[in-house]
């Protein structure tokens, strides 16, 4: 498993907010224990919220999720992009302007861990994983909008490449990974896809309405009791 691959597994196994010992974590993704302490250091320093010790476990405070800013979602991404790209070339002096930017960005940013995190612009993923993903993101969010169905190509982290029917409920940012949350036709259950792993995607002309068991709010409901659903894809 890559390093950014099993990353977003562990984010995606600290979701459910319940502390999580560093041994069952390397179990859950293959990797010693000393590899999951680095990991976690990565992650907090990233701005994920998450808090633990070695010893004792860890968690995450708060869902990193997009909230209402002033800025819009495209301009968002353009501000994103731009930082990234500079970020990864080879001005040093640009490199420090661009952090610094990142960092008066974080100051004004709100309070409330509930919106990207610090140094969202400096994440954990490689800017060539982000940038793979930014390509469908005008056509998802059209989707959203006006409920239209997608079929897509997607390339697994397990491996398991194939041929998907979403109906796309909602975006989440994650620190230069955005995430799209479905319910998947294909499979007959919710799922959250990483769009950078998104190969193709083509929109349908059949529309969706919600029904019982297929939206945001059944989603909502079934993760705060025990289930199956790992949020994982």
């Amino acid at each position: 498993m890559r390093r950014t691959d099993r990353l977003y597994t562990l984010i995606q196994t600290l979701r459910d907010g319940r502390i999580h010992k560093a041994v069952d974590l390397a179990k859950r993704v293959g990797v010693s224990e000393r590899t999951i302490w680095r990991d976690m250091e990565t992650l907090m320093s990233s701005g994920v919220p998450v808090r633990g010790e070695r010893g004792l476990g860890y968690k995450m405070t708060n869902p990193v999720t997009l909230p209402p800013l002033n800025l819009s979602l495209a301009e968002l991404e353009a501000l994103h992009l731009g930082l990234a790209a500079v970020a990864a070339g080879g001005d040093e002096e640009l490199r420090t302007a661009a952090q610094t930017l990142s960092n008066k960005i974080d100051a004004v940013l709100p309070e409330d861990r509930a919106t990207a995190p610090k140094n969202w612009g400096f994440a954990v993923y490689p800017f060539a994983d982000a940038a793979q993903g930014f390509r469908h993101m005008p056509r998802i969010r059209a989707a959203i909008r006006a409920r239209q169905k997608l079929a897509i190509d997607y390339d697994d982290p397990a491996g398991d490449f194939g041929r998907r029917v979403i109906r796309p409920l909602k975006l989440d940012y994650w620190g230069r990974v955005w995430t799209v949350t479905c319910w998947c036709e294909t499979g007959a259950d919710f799922a959250v896809l990483r769009i950078d792993r998104i190969e193709t995607l083509d929109v349908m002309p059949a529309l969706f309405v919600e029904e019982q068991g297929k939206t945001l709010m059944d989603l909502r409901a079934r993760e705060v009791r025990p289930s199956n659903f790992s949020g994982q894809s």
